[in-house]
């Protein structure tokens, strides 16, 4: 476990650190959610759209493509 102190602001805003952010994937614009647990703050990133599909892996052999592909263009009007 890490243990890194953080500030506190005059309005309560709690500041991480850059070294936080890197660890955690969190990116400026990003969001995060914020769980507490008995006494303790825990801050996880919520990944984007766009981070969550770069790191969807498919397999599919060419025959199911192929299949996809067919009942995607059946639905379209465009196989028959």
């Amino acid at each position: 476990m890490t243990k890194i102190v953080l500030k506190v602001g005059d309005k309560g805003e709690v500041y991480t650190t850059k070294e936080i952010r890197k660890i955690l994937g969190i990116k400026e614009g990003g969001k995060v959610i914020a769980y507490i647990l008995r006494n303790m703050l825990i801050i996880t990133p919520i990944p984007s759209i766009e981070e969550k599909i770069e790191h969807t892996v498919i397999k599919l052999t060419p025959v199911d493509a192929e299949k996809i592909s067919e009942e995607a263009q059946t639905e379209e009007g465009i196989y028959e």
